[in-house]
């Protein structure tokens, strides 16, 4: 569309009105026209619009501080990156195989029983006077456990006293009697070889000399009779003091004083078990068993060691006494019994312990730890640290275990350092660093167990 300028007669417009400030909000145009000034300060106008540029300000500048901070995380990530990248040695512990002797073990599970067990009992009837025991205390062999009312026993010893003066009395009268029959029969033999008296007189006196040796003879019986109801009642007086019959540990007490207790009781006063020495019962497989015959057939004293429950802590130290006469087909075991010296009571009755019976020994073998053994598709393996301190594989051929520690019969030399912790992260050729072991990690560090 076209613009006209206006004609020359038409009046001419009043310019519009002045802002506030000098300058003029519209100016004249080219055909005399009034358009408005760009440039015009429009007071109120710019006043409401500078905080819209001091926001986009703020904007342009927490965007460059976000990228800022984008390309240094980026960066530490790249860098974080290569290091990973690089190689680094795999921190490890090793230890150096040796030289030893190794002891063969049989294990077996077993448990403790007294070496003796007595149940104390009467061995009269009458009346519990004192107890003299206290329970749990360890007693003699001889020890005065308890008193029964003696009076009884006393009362019949002195009745058997009697009976045997009387009976000894009876002897003197019929000797006495004796003498004189055979006074009268020596008279009666003179007297009949001079036709005094009749043969039948002289046979009849020597028929009642024989009549009073006779009741000599009986008189001696009752007598003898006499002194064994002495000795019997004074065994009875004496057994009113009950002693221990063995030397152990005396349990609870079953019978209080006071009771009348008899011989024919079956719980008895209290029971004593002997600990010193002690034995402890323990089974082996029966395919053990030819071995261990062999040995003491030779006369061979095994020792047996006795570990607690968890097989960590060593008990007390023993020799092996017996093997039982037969195998149990049930659990297809033999039954072995081991004592102890126990003198210092590390071992109770009833215990549940581990038994270690030292068979042998193997002398010179090489020796490693047994968690250095790796075992793979190949078989049984370790990785060995070289002198350069990189790792190889070595396949190696195991003998006899013995707790913590494993025999190698074939595939490592005596100094071969073999990895024992961190070989989880460790292939063919890799770096090492080698880490001081733990004082318990050493090899043979004094394991007390081994097995064929």
């Amino acid at each position: 569309m076209a613009l006209h300028p206006p004609p020359l007669d038409s009046p001419i417009p009043e310019p519009p009105k002045k802002s506030s400030g000098d300058r003029p909000l519209y100016t004249p145009g080219v055909h005399g026209e009034y358009v408005p000034d760009l440039d015009a300060d429009t007071g109120g106008t710019s006043k409401s619009y500078w905080w819209v540029w001091l926001l986009i300000f703020a904007l342009i500048g927490y965007g460059c501080y976000a990228l800022y901070r984008f390309e240094t995380a980026k960066k530490a990530a790249l860098s974080s990156m290569r290091g990973a990248a690089k190689p680094r040695n795999i921190p490890v512990v090793a230890i150096p195989a040796h030289r030893g002797d190794m002891p063969v073990y049989l294990e077996g599970l077993g448990t403790v029983t007294a070496f003796n067990t007595v149940t104390v009992k009467p061995r009269v009837d009458g009346q519990l006077n004192s107890v003299n025991f206290k329970e749990g205390q360890l007693v003699r062999q001889g020890d005065v456990l308890a008193e029964i009312d003696p009076r009884p026993f006393e009362v019949a010893l002195g009745q058997a006293k009697g009976n045997l003066a009387q009976a000894q009395g009876t002897v003197a009268k019929d000797e006495a009697g004796l003498r004189d029959v055979q006074a009268n029969y020596a008279r009666d033999q003179e007297l009949f070889k001079e036709n005094i008296i009749a043969k039948q007189q002289l046979d009849t006196q020597l028929a009642t000399a024989d009549q009073a040796r006779g009741a000599i003879e009986a008189d001696k019986a009752a007598v003898a009779g006499a002194q064994a109801a002495i000795e019997s009642a004074k065994l009875n007086l004496s057994y009113a003091k009950i002693t221990a019959p063995i030397s152990g540990r005396i349990g609870l007490r079953l019978v209080d004083s006071g009771n009348m207790i008899h011989s024919a009781d079956a719980t008895g006063l209290a029971v004593i078990a002997q600990l010193q020495p002690i034995a402890v019962l323990f089974s082996i497989p029966e395919d053990q068993l030819p071995s261990v015959l062999e040995r003491l057939r030779h006369g061979a004293k095994l020792p047996a060691v006795a570990f607690d429950r968890a097989g960590r802590n060593k008990l007390a130290d023993g020799t092996l006494l017996t093997v039982d006469n037969q195998i149990d087909q049930t659990t297809g075991t033999s039954k072995l019994k081991a004592v102890f010296p126990n003198t210092d009571a590390a071992l109770f009755p009833n215990q549940f312990v581990n038994v270690r019976l030292a068979l042998d020994t193997k002398r010179n073998v090489l020796i490693i730890p047994g968690v250095a053994i790796q075992r793979g598709p190949t078989g049984t393996f370790v990785y060995v640290v070289r002198d350069d301190g990189t790792v190889t594989v070595r396949n190696v051929k195991l003998g006899l275990q013995q707790g913590n520690d494993v025999a190698i019969d074939n595939g490592l030399q005596a100094g071969d350092k073999v990895v024992t912790d961190g070989a989880e992260k460790l292939t063919e050729g890799m770096k090492v660093t080698l880490r001081q072991p733990p004082p318990d990690s050493r090899a043979g560090s004094g394991s007390q167990s081994a097995s064929q």
